[in-house]
């Protein structure tokens, strides 16, 4: 969603480090350019011109003008005021310390995502020890019951039996109660939507709130839709206690003005954010990480984040006793590539690798890794056990057999194993070098074969 913006703000700042030393009309006419890509990337005028006017009466004091880098210097106030206007140092964390069943009640208009949200934030909760309860109370949309009983099914989570025609209010208080008897620490209520905000819906929700009172009350928005989403947003705050914002979608192409402006206009922290359609997709936000992948500058702890979670302790440990006795073969360059597969898209982690998504992108498009990936497992797996445990009986008929099979070119094949006999050769030098042998390579300058 950042891209262009990212791409926009690295271009003004290229201009700032070409001057050695700035002066207040270089600070003026770079707050200019940054309120420019700040409209056109549709964040709320008002948020622009508050922002703009911070950043420029920190850059205009004498610790930038006198730096011996005044460009960085620069930089690191945006990165910083973005993160605050983000909600950094607010705390966006799920309240979920009370006497269970805690109630998280999800709403917005209808479309924005609240039932697959739901879903998602159930296996997040599940992921966190708790023990969830799906609560189906949008009776109007065909199928959202169902949709939702279909989630469930799909992650293993129980569904609040409920019926289209019934009160959402007496769905919400009875499954309150089958929570209590049955061991739920948590209900996910799903609200209905409209495709517009109206008397009837509010005072629907009002009632629901009144009855259950939901320990969080969480606004879900498309952050497709731009300035459309920070208003109705705005409305609902109005008539609801929010205590904060879900954004989904943030995975798309739009803008990016509803993500930087909502949590300025709502007072409202942004708590969880929706990066893709897989149930999985759903993470907290962190205002500083998203500030630094706004700037090109990655986002590293998450990528950690995602690492731990795609890979348990038992499996890395497995890996490495395999890795030890077999050492480094086809089959287990394949798992990795698994585990790789687990955390998402290779696009999404590239960006979170300061500097590997620019360095993609110049290298002919982001969608290359992600191909060149599919590319070499079609190859491993059209080998059979005992090559993939040992490349070097793989002679010339072998090579087109997997060539033919894997839909490839014998080429492929060849450079495949090529790249791979380096790999291994490489793997082979970082166990003689101990631990630090990764870090050491690559401190010289190296680069993985992979």
């Amino acid at each position: 969603m950042f891209d262009n913006l990212s791409e926009k703000l690295d271009s003004v700042f290229k201009k700032l480090r070409g001057h050695g030393r700035l002066n207040e009309q270089h600070i003026k006419e770079t707050m200019r350019e940054i309120r420019l890509v700040l409209l056109e990337a549709d964040v709320n005028f008002k948020v622009v011109k508050d922002f703009v006017a911070r950043v420029g009466e920190r850059a205009v004091g004498q610790d930038v003008l006198k730096s011996l880098t005044p460009g960085q210097q620069v930089i690191k106030i945006v990165r910083e005021e973005l993160a605050l206007l983000m909600g950094e140092g607010e705390d966006n964390q799920l309240d979920l310390a009370t006497r269970p069943p805690v109630p998280i009640m999800l709403c917005g208009l209808q479309g924005a995502g609240k039932t697959t949200t739901c879903g998602k934030l159930a296996l997040k909760l599940r992921r966190d020890k708790r023990n969830p309860l799906l609560v189906p109370a949008d009776v109007y949309r065909p199928a959202a019951i169902e949709q939702l009983k279909t989630l469930g099914r799909q992650l293993g989570v129980e569904v609040f039996d409920s019926q289209p025609g019934q009160d959402p209010v007496d769905i919400c208080t009875r499954a309150r109660t089958y929570a209590e008897l049955n061991g739920f620490d948590t209900l996910i209520l799903d609200t209905a939507g409209r495709l517009h905000i109206d008397t009837e819906l509010m005072q629907e929700l009002q009632r629901i709130v009144t009855a259950v009172v939901p320990q969080e009350i969480l606004f879900v928005a498309d952050a497709m839709t731009g300035q459309d989403a920070v208003n109705v947003a705005a409305s609902f705050d109005e008539q609801l206690p929010l205590s904060g914002v879900v954004l989904t979608k943030l995975d798309g192409d739009a803008r990016g003005g509803a993500a930087l402006s909502i949590r300025a206009v709502t007072g409202k922290p942004i708590k969880l954010v929706g990066l893709g359609e897989k149930l999985d997709a759903l993470e907290q936000f962190h205002p500083d990480r998203m500030a630094q992948r706004i700037l090109g500058m990655g986002d590293v702890l998450s990528l950690i984040e995602k690492a731990q979670h795609a890979v348990e302790a038992d499996e890395a440990a497995e890996m490495e006793q395999r890795l030890r006795k077999e050492g480094f073969t086809l089959e287990t360059f394949l798992e990795q590539m698994q585990m790789i597969k687990k955390m998402g898209s290779v696009e999404s982690l590239l960006k979170m690798i300061p500097g590997a998504g620019k360095a993609m992108k110049k290298a002919g498009g982001m969608q290359m890794p992600e191909e060149e990936l599919k590319r070499i497992e079609a190859i491993i797996r059209s080998m059979t056990p005992k090559e993939r445990l040992d490349h070097r009986i793989l002679n010339g008929s072998r090579r087109l057999r997997i060539a033919n099979g894997s839909g490839t070119r014998v080429q492929d094949v060849n450079q495949l194993l090529k790249r791979f006999t380096e790999a291994q050769k490489m793997m082979k030098k970082m166990q003689k070098m101990g631990p630090k042998g990764l870090k050491g390579m690559l401190g010289r300058g190296g680069q993985l074969p992979f």
